[in-house]
């Protein structure tokens, strides 16, 4: 299986530089990390809805990100905590 390029939006960097824990964020970063090798993890949803959005856990933080196959890029969108990962903010 071919390896993927992992691209993060600059908004997301954010939100995992703002994770206060230390190993929590690095359990974060490791888990994007891991998205390279295998963008579909066991434990990994697709979002209803949404093309080719997925999500996965990491602890309480959830990581939203898009994959796009003929490309072989993961983007990750969002990285937040449970309770505040799916309320949208216009």
């Amino acid at each position: 299986m071919a390896s993927y390029r992992v691209a993060i939006k600059r908004s997301a960097v954010k939100e995992i530089e703002s994770i206060a824990q230390k190993k929590v964020r690095r359990q974060v970063v490791d888990r994007i990390a891991n998205l390279s090798a295998n963008p579909r993890p066991p434990g990994c949803e697709k979002l209803s809805g949404h093309y080719a959005r997925y999500r996965i856990r990491q602890g309480r933080y959830r990581i939203l990100y898009e994959i796009q196959d003929k490309a072989l890029v993961v983007f990750v969108v969002k990285v937040a905590h449970r309770r505040e990962i799916y309320r949208q903010t216009h």
